[in-house]
């Protein structure tokens, strides 16, 4: 057989040899791809995203698109073919798995975790948008969580109201871990309390809880250092003077917040906040309207653009990420809270947008 031909039929047989071997071979990584937009105005499984009742709202147009990120799942190992191809594609990227299922999380952790971080977006996104537009808000501290096998299981409860600690008013959840640490491990701290279940019944037929009882829980040590803990997690609870609901399923995490305020108060305003424009964006929002980075912009900003935006609402920290290959025909709006994203949307409704505060790598 010539040397030529014996040669080629090596390289090739060596070449099957690599593509097997890329195929069988599973490596440590993970892939993020743009993920479907949601516009928050409009509808999802034949259901309005955003639901207001007992409050006059006002016809919107255009779009508030919410953005979302596809990622593999916790249990699956990509093979090296699907790595290379994933590096050298421009729609979706590799990263290594721990980052998005650290310490061996498992997807059902994380689905869990995503869910409780999406619910609590939801309640900032509202709070929000009412203060933004003046309209009162009144919020309490409540026990969010118990951990198990904690000094406080069983004798508090997740939605009990916590009142005062060691008989000093609560007006914050960080005022309880501040006050409880203020003992020393094996120490009793004292919780006045409205139960769950009370604090419920008063909500729902429209009134204050009457009435509080006090509960002694023995503080321990807490596993990372010297500081006394009793194994509770404290969160506010808002009561808002309408109904507002927010219907969208199967999507997780707390990146949606900015654009449910908008979409709000989008909704409590006369006239279109966007003019007729469509607007997507991300970004957390907390009580107070700050805006707050989110992973996977660069994702984010593509998904947007593939569903027809023009503008993307990106929050000040992820900026240079976002700027660095930014999708052509969008521009990127830099946001630091709720009042920088109505000014942006009143300029871009306006049709001068030359004053945007825009995105730069620098």
């Amino acid at each position: 057989m010539p040397r030529r031909t014996v040669t080629m039929l090596a390289s090739t047989l060596i070449l099957i040899a690599l593509l097997c071997a890329g195929v069988f071979i599973k490596v440590p990584y993970s892939e993020m791809s743009p993920g479907p937009t949601f516009d928050t105005l409009g509808e999802a499984k034949g259901e309005p995203v955003l639901q207001v009742s007992g409050r006059k709202t006002y016809p919107t147009s255009g779009h508030l698109n919410m953005t979302t990120v596809r990622v593999t799942g916790a249990d699956y190992r990509m093979n090296l073919v699907e790595a290379v191809y994933g590096w050298l594609a421009h729609d979706s990227v590799v990263v290594p798995h721990d980052t998005l299922y650290p310490d061996g999380k498992t997807e059902e952790q994380s689905t869990q975790e995503n869910a409780e971080e999406f619910s609590q977006s939801q309640e900032s996104a509202k709070t929000a948008a009412l203060r933004e537009l003046g309209i009162p808000v009144k919020t309490r501290v409540v026990v969010s969580t118990v951990l198990k096998d904690s000094p406080a299981e069983g004798r508090l409860h997740a939605g009990d109201v916590i009142k005062a600690v060691d008989g000093t008013a609560v007006k914050d959840p960080k005022d309880v871990a501040k006050l409880v640490t203020r003992h020393k491990p094996t120490e009793k701290a004292v919780f006045t309390i409205v139960p769950a279940q009370d604090a419920a019944a008063a909500e729902k037929a429209g009134k204050e809880p009457v009435g509080s009882k006090d509960v002694v829980v023995t503080t321990k040590k807490a596993d990372d250092d010297d500081r006394a803990v009793v194994g509770i997690q404290a969160g506010p609870d808002h009561t808002f003077p309408f109904s507002i609901d927010i219907k969208l399923v199967d999507v997780g995490g707390p990146s949606a917040g900015l654009m449910f305020s908008l979409g709000i108060v989008d909704k409590l305003t006369p006239g279109p906040l966007t003019g007729g424009k469509f607007v997507a964006g991300t970004g957390t929002i907390d009580d107070v309207g700050k805006v707050g980075p989110i992973g996977g912009i660069e994702m984010k900003t593509v998904g947007a653009r593939q569903a027809g935006a023009q503008y993307f609402l990106t929050p000040e920290d992820n900026c240079a990420a976002a700027a660095a290959d930014i999708p052509d025909g969008l521009t990127l709006v830099k946001v630091k809270a709720i009042d920088d994203a109505r000014k942006s949307l009143e300029k871009i409704r306006g049709g001068d947008t030359t004053g945007l505060p825009r995105c730069t790598t620098g």
